[in-house]
């Protein structure tokens, strides 16, 4: 017999068990099945380990640059695999704690791979044998996505790596290539620049981190290569050569081809979702670029189906997947949930500068016809930043010139990454220029520039 269940969520990452532990709140009675890790990809494997691994060497930027604050010190040295073990450290306590929090929610969690095996119902398996036969009225799915493999280029353990051996390697390679210049490229590229290594950051579009504002994505890059880095644009790996603790990466750049020699390679050119083996053959879930459509609320094709996160398509964010799955199962619930509006959710990048934003980018807003106020305010006008001695940067809105509705923000810059949901507010809010200009921010902080640039953009900036 089946073990019954008011709802079965499949995937334990920060879309699923957050999906969870709301509908156990709200008095369900809920399973919730995982294979690998509580906390998924994000907590295991990405957002919170990245972040630790970052910190590190945002200290070793800092320690090696004492003289600008008055100190000075003698043989500053790290230990990598110290670096390394941290931050799995982190990542595993986590971990605990999703367990933790499910436990004390009364969510029965079951190990293993679940599988949709009928209306209703899902069955689950661990290494090919039966574990249980769960059922239930509504099914969510939540088993996220991984990264996507590249014909000749797929991750070998050794020389290409994935997001995995990039943040458990051996040792720090002296020449590194990163292939891709997303959030994911980016954060690795900074991580190992800023370690030691000579970094290529490699990117296929004409500019990196191509969703961003193109102001922000050249700041970025002038940034980088100010540190050293280098990148190529408009440009793609052919294939490489492996040796025996090496690599030779084929490149083609501005039509010519180049040989780069290096000893690792990072492979971060996207991801697909985790559509196949969870039992959509002969359902009406619909899979589109290994993506399933849903409408607002999480429904799939298939009644009682339901789909969240990294599975359902961009934007492919641990928190958009969390909200989703709030939203979903207060639907289920029978209460009424705002659908989430893509565009209010904010995007951050932690490398060295941090970037941020939420909604357009200018030159969207231009092309789906809105008239523009733009404002801009540099760190170098904040005290704060100056007094940090991080003055790099700057803050960048765009307003509908006929409304005063903040279309989106774009920052660049020391800590960025916490103050952009004063704009995601904002924007939740539905906030005209005016609410932003008669909000007091404190001083000195370096949160002052937010409020700088809408002046700006009305012509009305005091420190500049």
């Amino acid at each position: 017999m089946a073990e019954q269940f008011d709802l079965i969520v499949l995937g334990g990452g920060p879309g699923g068990y957050v999906a969870a532990i709301r509908a156990a709140q709200l008095r369900m009675k809920v399973a919730l099945v995982e294979r690998e890790h509580l906390g998924g990809i994000c907590l295991n494997w990405g957002c919170i380990p990245t972040k630790a691994l970052l910190r590190a060497s945002e200290i070793n930027h800092l320690l090696h640059s004492l003289d600008a604050y008055g100190f000075a010190a003698d043989n500053v040295r790290f230990d990598f695999a110290k670096v390394v073990k941290r931050s799995r450290a982190v990542a595993g306590q986590l971990s605990g704690g999703v367990k933790h929090l499910l436990k004390k929610n009364k969510v029965t969690v079951f190990d293993g791979h679940g599988a949709l095996a009928g209306p209703g119902r899902l069955a689950v398996t661990k290494e090919g044998r039966p574990v249980a036969e769960l059922a239930a009225k509504h099914i969510i799915l939540a088993t996220g996505a991984r990264a996507r493999l590249l014909p000749g280029l797929e991750p070998d353990g050794r020389l290409i790596w994935s997001y995995k051996e990039a943040m458990t390697p051996a040792a720090l390679p002296r020449r590194l290539i990163v292939m891709g210049s997303g959030a994911i490229g980016a954060e690795f590229a900074s991580f190992y620049l800023n370690m030691g290594s000579e970094v290529t950051l490699i990117e296929v579009m004409d500019r990196i981190l191509p969703v961003e504002d193109a102001e922000v994505s050249a700041f970025v890059r002038k940034s980088f290569e100010k540190q050293g880095m280098k990148i190529l644009t408009g440009a793609k790996v052919q294939g490489v050569r492996k040796a025996a603790d090496s690599l030779t990466a084929i490149v083609e750049a501005e039509g010519k081809v180049v040989e780069l020699q290096a000893e690792r390679l990072i492979s971060a050119v996207g991801i697909v979702g985790n559509v196949e083996d969870i039992g959509l053959e002969g359902t009406q879930v619909r899979v589109e670029r290994t993506h399933i459509l849903t409408d607002a609320m999480g429904r799939t094709g298939e009644p009682g189906v339901y789909a969240i996160g990294d599975l359902t398509g961009p934007p492919w964010l641990a928190h958009k997947a969390s909200h989703e799955g709030i939203i979903c199962v207060e639907a289920i619930a029978g209460l009424d949930p705002h659908p989430m509006e893509a565009t209010n959710i904010p995007g951050c990048t932690y490398c060295r500068p941090q970037v941020a934003s939420v909604g357009l980018t200018e030159a969207r807003a231009k092309e789906l016809g809105h008239e523009v106020r733009v404002g801009r305010f540099p760190f170098i006008g904040n005290g704060k930043a100056i007094a940090l001695g991080e003055p790099e940067g700057f803050c960048k809105t765009v307003f509908d010139a006929k409304t005063g509705e903040l279309l989106g923000a774009h920052m660049v810059g020391p800590e960025v990454t916490e103050m952009i949901q004063g704009y995601a507010i904002a924007r939740t809010l539905e906030s005209t220029e005016a609410e932003l200009m008669h909000t007091v921010f404190p001083h000195p902080t370096v949160s002052e520039t937010m409020h700088e640039s809408v002046l700006d953009a009305y012509g009305r900036v005091i420190h500049i």
